[in-house]
């Protein structure tokens, strides 16, 4: 019932005109962005964070709400009419959407991608507002031990989930960590990889990384592999829905965030694992079988559901424990730290305003994504016939902008050059970029909870471990890391049996 209230008040906040109207400009932001080949998300937040700067907390954060769910809805009208997913969470809507665009059903797949985010969001932000303050509240207990069981359980799983081997994971992390330690040590004082430089003392900021690993990174990889022709995308008419589509995707739309928004709430990586999840079930339910890989409405209908339902579920553990699970919530802690807001078990008491307004925002932001964009889904159409070397140069422009505006020093921007040359460097070879930017955000926090912990024992290590809490994750850490390898012992050994079996 005081969740109910809350809500209630935090609608107060977010109903207002200001308020409102940022909400309509994060929306339209996002998606405008979202559309742009090669802009998920991650980068059109850490884009237009230096934007919201000038706005008082609430205003801005409802702004990035806005901006969060209309990069995803523009991510997938990417996917859907150029077949090229703008985030890694849209990649599966093309599998579907693109050949139902190339069919001249691109109107009808583009409204089963906005109904799921509707009614995903919906759901999700709904279970969001049930389990968000029970959480805090548990969290409230957790002790250093517990913490830092629970960052490093976000290292290894966010390790694990993404790129296309651990080892590069884990390298990923480690770039992460190391440009997270630059600065001055924060129970000593001693400086850290500053060599000598005195503007590094506060160490190099979380915008600048995730600016220049999304975007200066991502725009010198199009860069070294431009081509001068580009993909037509392929005309939409206005947006709509027969009966026998709304038939067929309602079931999707409601199975998606049971799939999409436990895995948003815990460190797994984000919404990529349960849009595979969702299509690999409706392909089993469906009673159109043979329509999957030739334009399946439910194919498009269901991982979209379960993407937004994840992209909610991103907010539980970001809100209640501080932990990012996906490069976008990454981005978000990054921008409360500026306002010098700490998101975690204490944050529902002491900025109570702050957060229900945004929760009440989710729901605002998600009548406004519909209301919006399906009308304005020709216009968004034609931003992708915008030549890629002047949407790039324009995203370098706004990149550099936006790095000065952090600080004001001119360090700030050779700092995102090369902090941006490690991102094409990370991309040339195989390193998945969320780790890196979870990596910088974490392990400031893990050190400092480490350490906690080890004074409070004395040095012992098993301080690490001296809690059932901590016990119980370090349980999943190794569950998490020795799993693919019993697969592998089991799969070897029923291999074994059958060649016996066929042999006999």
């Amino acid at each position: 019932m005081d969740s109910l209230n809350s809500l209630i008040d935090g609608f107060g906040t977010a109903l207002t005109p200001m308020n409102l109207l940022w909400a309509a400009i994060g929306v339209l932001l996002g998606t405008a962005i979202g559309v742009l080949p090669g802009i998920g998300p991650a980068m059109a937040v850490a884009l237009l964070l230096p934007v919201t700067y000038g706005l008082e907390p609430t205003g801005a954060f409802i702004m990035f709400a806005g901006i969060y769910y209309g990069a995803m809805f523009g991510g997938s009208t990417t996917s859907i009419l150029l077949n090229t997913p703008g985030e890694s969470a849209a990649v599966v809507a093309a599998i579907e959407g693109n050949p139902m665009a190339k069919a001249g059903r691109g109107a009808q797949a583009l409204a089963a991608a906005a109904g799921g985010h509707f009614i995903g969001g919906m759901i999700g932000t709904i279970l969001l507002v049930v389990l968000a303050p029970t959480v805090a509240s548990l969290a409230v207990d957790i002790g250093a031990p517990d913490y830092f069981a629970i960052m490093v359980l976000a290292f290894i799983a966010v390790t694990s989930v993404l790129g296309s081997s651990r080892i590069r994971g884990l390298s990923s992390l480690l770039i992460g960590l190391t440009i997270g330690l630059v600065g001055l040590d924060q129970m000593t004082g001693q400086q850290r990889l500053t060599f000598g430089t005195l503007e590094l003392a506060d160490g190099i900021d979380v915008v600048i990384v995730a600016v220049g690993l999304f975007a200066i990174g991502e725009a010198l990889w199009v860069a070294a592999h431009l081509r001068r022709s580009s993909g037509e995308p392929v005309p939409v008419g206005r947006p709509w829905l027969g009966k026998d589509d709304v038939q067929r995707t309602w079931k999707p739309w409601l199975r998606g965030p049971l799939i999409g928004f436990p895995f948003g709430a815990i460190p797994a990586g984000g919404a990529e694992i349960p849009t595979f999840l969702s299509y690999v079930t409706e392909k089993r339910l469906s009673k159109h079988k043979k329509e999957f890989g030739k334009g399946a409405i439910e194919g498009v209908a269901g991982p979209e559901s379960a993407a937004s339902a994840s992209a909610a579920g991103t907010l539980v553990s970001m809100l209640t424990l501080g932990l990012p699970t996906t490069a976008v919530a990454a981005v978000m802690l990054a921008a409360f730290q500026q306002y010098g807001i700490q998101p975690g078990p204490l944050l529902f008491e002491r900025e109570s305003e702050l957060v229900w307004g945004l929760i009440a925002s989710l729901f605002v932001g998600m009548v406004l994504l519909l209301a919006l964009n399906l009308p304005l889904a020709p216009v968004w159409v034609k931003l992708l016939r915008i030549p890629r070397p002047y949407l790039y140069a324009g995203i370098l422009f706004f990149a550099a902008v936006g790095a000065y505006a952090v600080g004001g020093e001119a360090l700030d921007l050779v700092i995102l050059l090369i902090i941006g040359l490690i991102g094409f460097g990370m991309r040339r070879y195989g390193l998945p970029v969320l780790p890196a930017v979870i990596g910088v955000i974490l392990g400031p926090a893990a050190e400092q909870q480490m350490r906690r912990a080890l004074q409070i024992s004395d040095g012992s290590v098993t301080g690490l471990v001296n809690t059932p809490f901590s016990v119980t994750v370090y349980a999943v850490i190794v569950l998490i890391v020795c799993w693919p390898l019993v697969r592998k012992l089991v799969l070897g050994r029923r291999k074994q049996d059958e060649e016996t079996k066929v042999s006999a």
